[in-house]
């Protein structure tokens, strides 16, 4: 694993020269956040590494689901319907970001749960959509057996940086 760890880096080192940067510098001087792909099929459907240079302030979001936040522990919303939960799920990160002073701008990595693998091109739809054309950050994918709850169909962790404290 280790001989397949260093050539992994040796070759994301060699093509860093060509690798190009999609979100321009933040206006602070001294906060940088840069998108990179190496791989042409990456492109638009993540980034393979985002870089953060003296980061103001980072947000780390736990595992966000369709529960239902005015409902009872377990309250899942929109039984049953991928897609309704996926779109509840971003609903509410773009809110708990914007608690903290953030937006999907920011987001800097994303983990997709799912309970159902055959759910991967609606995942992706619904992440592309929350994002609202802000650049694709790094993403992985997870199929698993079972959520927090359930009926819970996907969940979604998100790791945000600003610029601002």
């Amino acid at each position: 694993m280790r001989g397949f760890a260093a050539t992994c880096s040796a070759l994301l080192l060699s093509t860093v020269t060509v690798a190009q940067a999609q979100t321009p510098s933040a206006s602070s001087s001294d906060f940088e956040k840069k998108n990179y792909n190496y791989s042409e099929w990456t492109k638009g459907l993540f980034s393979e590494v985002v870089t953060v240079t003296h980061p103001g302030k980072m947000i780390f979001l736990a595992g966000v689901g369709a529960e239902d936040e005015s409902g009872g522990r377990g309250t899942i919303r929109h039984l049953g319907d991928f897609a309704g939960q996926c779109r509840y799920a971003y609903d509410k990160i773009k809110r708990l970001l914007a608690a903290h002073g953030a937006t999907m701008n920011d987001v800097v990595k994303v983990v997709t749960y799912v309970t159902d693998v055959r759910n991967l091109p609606e995942a992706g739809k619904c992440r592309t959509e929350a994002l609202g054309g802000a650049p694709q950050p790094v993403h992985t994918f997870l199929n698993i057996n079972q959520l927090a709850w359930p009926g819970m169909l996907v969940e979604v962790d998100v790791i945000a940086a600003t610029a601002s404290p």
